[in-house]
């Protein structure tokens, strides 16, 4: 009997072994089939006119890079510290068990299950009409600003709530203040989390579309004046390009668009490497 209990035990590993795999290497098929179609179909149409040319004869994604350097600025100006403090306030002034603080978390975790396009119509509603700001980067930068908001109170509070108690608990020991102990001990031992989460949103702002559809104008052939301009970004000049005639500068702002994300994401581990080191020699 026992030994043919080991006999199932050994096979529903075995079985489980080689789901797991297999499933892993259908990801990897499928990551690597759209990287690889997209750098054939566009590296070769990637050259300084579609950088930094002129919006003329030939499609430039000039304004794009202008527009979303706009949007990466405002929505991460208002997101961060909006975030940081409301990240700041659950996990070290309020009791992690309240009723209070589940509603918020649950709150927390329904806008941040929302689909993006509702973001888009709820951005359109309240900026371009109701606040009369018309299609502007300022709209489209604020309501993305709202749609990562919880991406970065979720992750920050995590990282504070990671920092071992006997740190904040020395700190009052040596007679530091709650103020200070937060600035001077948690958040440099959770600056990882905390600046990982903030480079990620960078990389989701950059990627989005449905909300600047219905937000920024997508105007893809001018160079935006200020923020109050309406413009577009790298994942609307894809669509347009896409839409309108241009397959082969869709491919490659494409191509344009990953290599961003993927620097970024390269850039939030090496820094969280680097903070992570700092936090074990703080501690």
């Amino acid at each position: 009997m026992a030994k043919n209990a080991h006999k199932r035990q050994v096979l529903k590993y075995a079985f489980a072994r080689s789901t797991a795999q297999t499933a892993l290497l259908l990801t990897l098929v499928a990551l690597g089939a759209v990287v690889f179609f997209i750098l054939v179909r566009g590296v070769p149409h990637v050259n300084m006119q579609l950088l930094f040319g002129n919006y003329g004869r030939y499609p430039s994604i000039k304004p794009a890079l202008l527009g979303t350097l706009y949007l990466v600025v405002i929505s991460v100006s208002i997101a961060a510290p909006l975030g940081i403090g409301s990240a700041i306030f659950l996990a070290e002034y309020t009791k992690s068990q309240s009723r209070f603080v589940r509603i918020i978390r649950i709150a927390t975790e329904t806008l941040a299950g929302i689909p993006s396009i509702v973001y888009g119509i709820f951005g359109y509603l309240v900026f371009v009409v109701a606040l009369g700001l018309r299609y502007s980067l300022i709209g489209g930068g604020i309501t993305l600003a709202i749609m990562i908001l919880p991406v970065i109170v979720r992750s920050t509070e995590e990282s504070l709530l990671a920092v071992p108690l006997t740190l904040r608990e020395g700190s009052f020991a040596l007679g530091s203040s709650k103020v200070r102990t937060i600035f001077s001990v948690v958040l440099p031992c959770a600056a990882s989390g905390i600046v990982t989460s903030l480079i990620l949103a960078v990389g989701r702002v950059m990627s989005e579309s449905a909300v600047l559809i219905l937000t920024i104008g997508m105007v893809v052939n001018k160079m935006p004046n200020n923020f109050a301009s309406p413009g577009t970004s790298l994942a609307l000049d894809v669509y347009y390009f896409g839409s309108h005639g241009y397959p082969e500068q869709a491919a490659a702002t494409g191509v344009v668009l990953l290599v961003l994300v993927v620097v970024i994401n390269i850039l939030a581990t090496i820094l969280g490497n680097i903070f992570g080191k700092g936090e074990l020699a703080h501690g």
